[in-house]
């Protein structure tokens, strides 16, 4: 196990120069993991890339002018990735979106704003759109089939851009605007992967609101993350629960529906624990068939935006799921978990500061973020599992990544 200590305060490394992709990560017999580093780190980052961000000259304000533009024209603006990074840039969409309705920003003919949208890479490459702008998200922009969005994107006219690690990558060299979040992951087991878009779409809209970036502002963010990676003592009889299942299922609703689906991403790639995400309501209609004692669920319910509503069903699916024998967690922001009753999610709550002060989904997207990794890493360590390989240190599943290509 490595013995180096860690400052997470200390910003981590980019990649190298020349660029190249990561190597998988050195192996640790237990806790702290790369991946346990990285989460204590990821505040620290938010602050940093906020503020690299924060002037007027940055190209987190050149995307916010080219997203801009593309509204006010009525053209598409498409959010696209793979994998940890779809999920970002599904968090992505909700950040942005808010800002746009914020500014008040109109189409043609002051109609109503077409707002971005989220499309899977592989999809976007084979029918990109015919104008507007295409971001690919990809931590160290790598990604086969997001360049290849890109590219298809570039090949019939349309802006592009990449938020990514450096404006050195494979992926940078299809894109018309790179945002660099700067810092690299330490593991597979992507954490700052997935906060390092969500942070930059934040500066993003600070730029496309008109909302200064201050110090107030970057602070908020930090605290509200801290908050989420601090819930040690929550988290890990949670997890030694939930550790038993023999499948997880996550519920969310609004903009925690990103948290939702890369929880069950961190699940199964940093634990192995076979996992499924279902919205809100969806998971009531026929889902609970497929349930049984054995399965445990996750709701997180962060999001402020139509907080009663989601409340009333979540409590309807938690009843469901105590009369099938479920263990039951969740993730609430304050208030929500206030109105939940306490004996709905036996197995434990994290939960997190509303942060009034910023806007609902980056509240709800950033408060949400370290605390699923947190449960997702002590998870692990209740199982005795290394998250930060995901599995690529057995051969056969190196092998299987091999022959997937």
């Amino acid at each position: 196990m490595d013995t180096i200590d860690f400052d997470p305060a200390v910003p981590l490394p980019g990649p190298p120069d020349p660029w190249a992709s990561t190597d998988q990560p050195t192996q640790r017999d237990g806790s702290p993991f790369h991946m346990t580093e990285m989460i204590e780190a990821e505040p620290f980052i938010a602050e940093r890339i906020l503020a690299r961000h924060a002037a007027g000259d940055s190209k987190a304000a050149s995307l916010a002018r080219a997203i801009r533009t593309a509204i006010v024209a009525g053209e598409p603006v498409i959010v696209t990735g793979c994998g940890t990074s779809e999920h970002g840039a599904l968090g992505v969409t909700e950040i942005l979106g808010e800002a746009i309705r914020a500014a008040g920003l109109t189409g043609p003919g002051k109609r109503p704003a077409r707002e971005p949208v989220s499309a899977q890479a592989f999809e976007v490459s084979l029918d990109p759109p015919r104008s507007g702008l295409v971001i690919g998200v990809s931590h160290e922009g790598a990604t086969t089939a997001t360049n290849a969005a890109l590219a298809a994107a570039r090949a019939v006219g349309v802006r592009t851009a990449l938020i990514t690690v450096t404006d050195r990558s494979p992926g940078a060299a299809h894109a018309d605007i790179v945002v660099e979040t700067a810092e690299l992951d330490q593991s597979w087991c992507h954490t700052v992967g997935y906060t390092s878009p969500l942070i930059a779409a934040v500066a993003v809209a600070a730029h496309l609101g008109r909302r200064p970036l201050d110090d107030g502002a970057r602070a908020a963010v930090r605290d509200l993350m801290a908050a989420g990676a601090g819930r040690t003592t929550v988290a890990e009889p949670a997890a030694e629960r939930l550790a038993t299942a023999h499948r997880i299922i996550v519920i969310a609703s609004g903009a925690d529906r990103p948290a939702g689906r890369e929880l069950v991403l961190k699940i199964e790639e940093g634990t192995w624990i076979p996992a499924a995400y279902r919205d809100l309501e969806t998971f009531l209609h026929g889902h609970l068939a497929a349930t049984d004692g054995s399965t445990a669920l996750i709701l997180i319910l962060a999001d402020r935006q139509g907080r009663p509503e989601r409340l009333a069903r979540a409590a309807g699916a938690l009843r469901a799921a105590r009369v099938i024998g479920m263990d039951v967690a969740a993730i609430l922001a304050t208030d929500a978990a206030v109105e939940l009753p306490t004996d709905l999610t036996p197995a434990g709550r994290l939960v997190i500061p509303e942060a009034p002060g910023l806007p609902a989904p980056v509240a709800a997207l950033l408060g949400t973020a370290t605390a699923l990794q947190l449960l997702t890493e002590r998870l692990a360590h209740a199982r005795g599992v290394n998250p930060d390989a995901i599995h690529r240190d057995i051969d056969r599943y190196r092998q299987a990544a091999d022959a997937a290509g």
